[in-house]
């Protein structure tokens, strides 16, 4: 048996380096301020991807992107780890939107890809923590779904047995494919870059990248057709444009305040155990514990 898994993946701004400058005007994220990343928990979907790839020989891993020209890189980041390609939403339509604009042209561009037994995702995107927009594509792609995936443990006669991490347990579920699967940060780590992989992907480039780039790989691209990454508009994906970007989407940012917080008052301990043990007493007697 082989599978055909379509992963969701986002490139995100570190928000570990958030800085004044971190929002525009008009609400949106300004992503160019701030250094770009791999969405934490779309790794964790890569890596149950690979898994069930080393399982089912055959098994192809497509990544699906939406973003700005350097979005391209998270694809990239998927073929080092061995993913079989990927394909980039990008045209400036698609630019500032909201969960229901996302998950509007990612279903879009999954009906044009075509055939698929699984996509997975993360269960949500560090830039706005909301856990929709793998829901959202399961619904208007009319599958069934299956959140907070901790461990794909099988695939068998064409349904999918998946352990689901929850606030006070775990639970073990079954699907039927295809099917939406997002899964939790807690599912094990994607696996590093392989050497091998890095120096046969190295060149894999979007149009518009080989065009920024003004270099002359011609030749080298016309050989190795796997090097040339899928770049897809509002156009190419058969989407309406009314329901893409700022235009399609319903939430709006009334308002954004920079909070900072400042410690009014510090301790300096010692590193013993005495004085681990007088904070703790003076803690539970000013009632802060306890």
């Amino acid at each position: 048996m082989s599978l055909k898994i379509i992963v969701l993946a986002k490139q995100v701004p570190d928000t570990r380096n958030v800085g004044k400058d971190a929002m525009k005007a008009d609400g949106t994220v300004n992503r160019a301020a701030l250094p770009a990343i791999f969405n934490p928990e779309d790794l964790n979907a890569l890596e149950q991807a690979l898994r069930l790839k080393d399982t089912y020989p055959g098994t192809t891993i497509t990544l699906l992107t939406m973003g700005p020209g350097r979005a391209a890189e998270i694809i990239r980041e998927g073929l080092y780890r061995g993913a079989d390609g990927g394909y980039l939403l990008t045209d400036r339509a698609f630019a500032g939107a909201d969960t229901l604009a996302t998950s509007y042209a990612i279903s879009m561009a999954i009906r044009k890809i075509g055939e698929y037994d699984l996509i997975l995702s993360g269960r949500q995107a560090i830039d706005g923590d909301t856990a929709q927009v793998g829901p959202q594509v399961a619904e208007k792609l009319g599958l069934s779904q299956i959140t907070y995936a901790e461990e794909i443990k099988d695939i068998k006669d064409g349904k999918i047995t998946v352990k689901r991490r929850l606030e006070r347990g775990v639970e073990i579920v079954e699907g039927k494919l295809p099917l939406v699967v997002t899964v939790n940060g807690s599912a094990p780590a994607c696996r590093p870059r392989n050497a091998k992989y890095v120096q046969q992907y190295k060149h894999a480039k979007t149009v518009t990248e080989k065009q920024d780039a003004d270099i002359d790989y011609t030749d080298l691209y016309s050989l190795r057709p796997y090097l040339n990454l899928q770049e897809w508009s509002v156009a190419d994906v058969d989407a309406d444009v009314k329901w893409c970007g700022l235009s399609g989407s319903p939430t709006k940012v009334k308002k954004i305040e920079n909070v900072i917080f400042q410690a009014k008052e510090s301790k300096t301990l010692e590193p013993t155990d005495d004085a681990i043990d007088e904070l703790m007493k003076e803690l539970i007697a000013n009632h802060t514990i306890g």
